[in-house]
């Protein structure tokens, strides 16, 4: 009898050892995660390292316009753009851009990375005879229609809805120079922190230098206070400026400012190319290979830490 009972006791005691080893998590030791910090931080100083930074007066690839940075911004040519956009921030490849400005005190790949898109559309020089006619809020909703339309082909695309909450920041045009802003904030269902879309529009001879800051909603202070400044030494050339326009010569836009804050530029290139200006307000700091995978057992090791 007091053999059973000890067979029993026995077999109960494995039992809970077996139990309490299966539900205890793996212990992680600090090395092994000071490792994996260590290989993300390596990760990223590398693809850093990769990009060509300029500074100073910036002419950009077309020479249709000058920017002038100040120290506290650096320039990165379109080859560089693209592939912060695209491996840095996880935005689809195929971005047509003039080249990019970041932040000369901040890296691009830090929660507080952020940075302006620059392109160029020649579709014609645009009247601002509406500047003053214009109702924005009318037009804010008719943009919100058109931004859940383009929902349905984002999802199709495999990438997240992306829902325009509202202004910003209201379109602001100034008549002496030509040059016309706003900001938006848009929503995504898998996304925590809204995004800010800043746009500024230089209009030109023969069309429009768009710049496009791309960062989050908690940013909007530091991006209003920076790009004036941005906005202020964005030029264009001698012979493509708004008062070198000939009529004679020169052929005219079909929309003018109100479409040109609503999309009409993104609109006359398709529905993809709309699509990409917005995937930038959109964007990611995932970097490929390395650093992606690093970042990922950081969270899965932390989090067993916890336990």
């Amino acid at each position: 009898m007091a053999k059973q009972l000890f067979l029993i006791l026995l077999t109960l005691f494995s039992l809970n050892a077996f139990s309490q080893s299966t539900d205890t998590p793996p212990v992680v030791e600090a090395s092994e995660e000071t490792a994996t910090t260590s290989a993300a931080d390596t990760g990223a100083a590398t693809f850093l390292a990769s990009l060509k930074f300029q500074t100073g007066k910036i002419s950009l690839p077309n020479g249709i316009a000058t920017v002038d940075l100040p120290a506290n911004f650096r320039y990165l040519t379109p080859a560089d753009t693209e592939k912060l956009l695209v491996e840095g921030w996880g935005n689809p490849p195929g971005n047509d851009t003039l080249g990019m400005i970041v932040p000369t005190e901040t890296s691009p790949l830090s929660d507080a990375g952020w940075g302006v898109v620059i392109s160029y559309t020649e579709d014609g020089h645009i009247k601002d005879e509406d500047a003053d006619k214009i109702n924005y809020s009318e037009l804010l909703e008719e943009m919100k229609k058109e931004s859940e339309e383009e929902n349905k082909e984002r999802v199709k695309q495999g990438y997240s809805a992306m829902h325009l909450v509202g202004w910003a920041e209201p379109p602001s045009y100034d008549k002496t120079t030509r040059k016309l802003f706003w900001a938006k904030e848009y929503g995504s269902d898998k996304q925590g922190v809204n995004s800010l879309n800043y746009n500024i529009r230089v209009l030109g001879r023969k069309g429009v230098l768009v710049l496009n800051a791309v960062a989050s909603m908690n940013q909007i202070s530091q991006i209003k206070s920076e790009m004036p400044s941005i906005l202020a030494v964005t030029e264009f050339t001698q012979g493509n400026r708004y008062a070198d326009f000939d009529s004679k010569t020169d052929h005219t836009a079909e929309y003018g400012l109100a479409a040109l804050v609503a999309g009409g530029v993104a609109a006359k290139m398709g529905l993809f190319a709309k699509l990409g200006v917005l995937l930038l307000a959109f964007k990611k700091f995932i970097i490929i290979g390395l650093v992606a995978a690093a970042a990922l057992l950081k969270k899965i090791f932390s989090k067993k830490s916890e336990q």
